[in-house]
């Protein structure tokens, strides 16, 4: 059961590993933050594929965000001025727009900078996300 909330990312990718310490280091999200390959996907009901495709955002009651949400409900945890631009992300045409974004740099992943040929997402968008 997780005790607060919790960042799930895929700690087998540069590029997303250099992100999660960008945040650490700057937007102090208010979470533990941890590699999907060291948690125990099972006990949080999150299939390792969905891990593997996209952030989420595990809450202490279950809840779970992925993609451009994750990175949102990070964003409004952490310290001025990181929850507004987390709230906006929210708004139901910038979510749109946010998602687009969102997948277009995680398909991306592996080009951008310090990515690798591991950071590669599965082809298809898989089940509960």
């Amino acid at each position: 059961m997780v005790t607060r909330p919790l960042l799930v990312f895929d700690g087998d990718c540069g590029f997303c590993t250099t992100s999660v310490r960008f945040a650490e280091r700057y937007v102090r999200p208010r979470c533990a933050i941890t590699p999907w390959q060291f948690t125990d996907l099972e006990a949080l009901g999150v299939p390792q594929e969905r891990a593997a495709y996209e952030v989420l955002w595990v809450t202490p009651a279950g809840t779970v965000y992925g993609g451009a949400q994750a990175v949102a409900k990070a964003l409004m945890s952490a310290g001025r001025p990181w929850p507004v631009l987390g709230a906006v992300l929210t708004l139901p045409l910038v979510r749109v727009v946010a998602h687009g974004v969102y997948r277009l740099i995680a398909d991306n992943r592996h080009r951008l900078p310090g990515g690798t040929a591991a950071c590669a997402v599965p082809g298809r968008r898989p089940q509960g996300s």
